[in-house]
């Protein structure tokens, strides 16, 4: 019996990967992955493309994306997967996010261009092409006009909260993005839940009204998760009944640290995700 490998949580260039759905796909391929969902952010114009890639290289593909949400002023991210995703719902919240991020783009563009560091929408458009602008796209840009030596350096000096291009953003209500992931007919997971550094009591409210709003899973397994923090999230997946997801969340080759399909199983006792799948 072939083992299977799924990741179910990665980025293109459609949102701020560094791989085109192609090459994603045949990087997955390469990597033996048999299970892949592409997960842009606030974008699905990357899937049509890698589900033909994936069909050409025998990889199972799953319609995904990652919505970004608001929850009690806090920023999450919601992935959607096994989405229709020419579903009203999905078109019409992904319409309202590509309009907000580039509003946010245009001021963030203004005030850089305050400091003197001018041209920056333009790159980032060029950079973009038919794609969602993301705030990585202009660390890049700051990178290539030695504003800053890296990406993160970038968002140290200027593009992270409090920092001079800093744009705060509305993102849409969490349990929208949710109801607009089931009623596409997809499965809406709380995406890397450690990352928004939350104390175990605000976690355990997090997790209770994630799952009154239609949550159905939660990432226990994605990026650099040590076996302690999976524990962790495995046990709070068991105790609000909500699967378990696994997924790289792949950016670029760069990041050697992160590879697609490289993630340590999901513990036993916990429900996978795609248990789910239709």
């Amino acid at each position: 019996m072939i083992s299977q490998i799924y990741d179910l949580h990665c980025h293109s260039t459609t949102s701020d990967g560094a791989l085109s759905p192609d090459e994603l796909v045949t990087r997955a391929a390469e990597q033996g992955v048999t299970t892949l969902a592409l997960t842009d952010h606030d974008s699905i114009s990357g899937l049509e493309q890698a589900r033909q890639c994936a069909q050409q290289r025998g990889i199972t593909f799953i319609n995904g994306i990652e919505i970004s949400a608001q929850w009690e002023k806090q920023c999450l991210h919601i992935v959607g997967l096994h989405i229709d995703s020419q579903h009203d719902a999905i078109e019409n919240i992904t319409r309202h996010l590509d309009k907000m991020r580039y509003e946010r783009a245009e001021k963030i563009s203004q005030k850089l261009a305050k400091k003197g560091i001018h041209g920056a929408l333009d790159f980032v458009q060029k950079a973009v092409g038919e794609g969602m602008v993301t705030r990585t796209h202009f660390a890049d840009f700051l990178v290539a006009h030695c504003h800053a030596d890296t990406q993160q350096q970038a968002f140290d000096r200027y593009l992270g909260d409090g920092k001079v291009a800093f744009v705060a953003t509305t993102w849409t209500p969490f349990d929208v993005a949710i109801k607009a992931i089931v009623d596409a007919g997809g499965i809406a997971v709380l995406a890397h839940p450690l990352r928004y550094k939350l104390t175990a009591s605000r976690m355990k409210k997090l997790l209770a009204a994630f799952k009154l709003a239609g949550g159905q899973a939660m990432e226990v397994v994605t990026g650099r998760y040590n076996p302690d923090e999976i524990r962790i999230l495995g046990n709070y997946a068991n105790q609000f009944e909500l699967a378990g997801s696994v997924g790289s969340d792949f950016h670029s080759p760069a990041n050697q640290w992160i590879e697609l399909g490289r993630l340590a199983p999901l513990p036993t006792n916990v429900k996978p995700v795609w248990e789910l799948f239709p």
